[in-house]
């Protein structure tokens, strides 16, 4: 496959199978001595998906490996770093980053607030002047398409600029996975705007600044309520217009807590799949929970790799 060919991913699985091998792509793993993350790591080995430079004290890498991974001693892709405490870990892996050694910052079993501490750092971190947020993809049952969520794990309640960013963020990465032309609903509770409701105002002036091309490479649709962005009956039902409701790729969220709501409704009621990266830095950043499985790593993994090569 070429770089920046545009291909069909449907599923989180598509976008691991169609890393490009060809790529030398890198990891920087800060605090990697944890099992969770080093099983993700082990399966991207596997598929030969990249390298890893692990941040860690190195006798505890070691042991970790020999006990549970003895499959990676000696790995000609993993390279092991030896620094004292989560601050270095996080500094070290952010300058690889910086210095262009790697090509994706992943965390590992690290504050998150350490880490992005780390990344905003103003001599070596990863800052472009853009707004960073976080980006999941969703493979939920039953939908022919990732589904993605921007942003419910970074900004708390974003301003209608911040909220453009969110969007020119998640449009990067949904292209990155296949999505060419994205559709980008701006969620509310209702349909129409309502000047008590500022999540209104803000879809309908986001609607108007994709209109005249303030935000571009996707079509923004909005106020939408959830039901009428992913399902083309309720769309139909409302009586809503147009060539958009219901086909939804991108559901901007309102603030935190609703993007928070709905995240883990979907992984824990849906029990959908997911893959979730911050974008918006020098290069795309793993930040992951320490509840989330081994495979969803992997698949968080896979879309950096993918969005840091396109």
């Amino acid at each position: 496959m070429k770089k920046n060919e545009v291909i069909d991913m449907t599923t989180l699985q598509n976008i691991v199978d169609e890393i490009d091998l060809q790529d030398e792509h890198a990891v920087a793993v800060a605090a990697a001595a944890d099992h969770a993350v080093m099983e993700a790591i082990s399966l991207a080995l596997d598929q030969n998906l990249a390298s890893f430079h692990l941040y860690d004290d190195e006798a505890t890498l070691k042991q970790l490996i020999a006990a549970d991974f003895p499959h990676l001693k000696g790995h000609p892709k993993l390279a092991l770093h030896h620094v004292n405490g989560p601050q270095q870990a996080a500094k070290e892996a952010v300058r690889a980053v910086f210095m262009n050694d790697a090509s994706v910052l992943m965390k590992g079993h690290i504050p998150t607030a350490t880490l992005m501490k780390a990344a905003l750092n103003a001599d070596y971190g990863l800052r472009t002047g853009s707004v960073l947020s976080h980006v999941a993809a969703f493979e939920v049952e039953g939908y022919d398409r990732l589904i993605f969520v921007a942003d419910a794990g970074m900004n708390l309640e974003p301003s209608l600029q911040e909220k453009a960013q969110i969007i020119r963020n998640a449009v990067q990465v949904a292209r990155a996975t296949g999505v060419e032309l994205p559709v980008v609903a701006a969620l509310a509770a209702v349909e129409v705007v309502n000047p008590a409701m500022q999540a209104t105002l803000d879809a309908a002036a986001l609607t108007a600044m994709n209109k005249r091309g303030q935000i571009t490479d996707c079509v923004v649709d909005g106020p939408l309520a959830l039901d009428n962005a992913i399902s083309v009956e309720a769309a139909k039902h409302k009586r809503i217009e147009g060539d958009t409701a219901g086909h939804a790729d991108i559901l901007l969220v309102p603030n935190i807590e609703a993007g928070n709501i709905l995240y883990k409704s979907l992984v824990y009621f849906s029990k959908a799949k997911v893959g979730g990266i911050i974008a918006g830095a020098k290069a795309p950043i793993v930040l992951t929970s320490r509840a989330d499985s081994s495979e969803s790593k992997l698949f968080s993994l896979a879309l950096a790799l993918r969005s840091a090569t396109l």
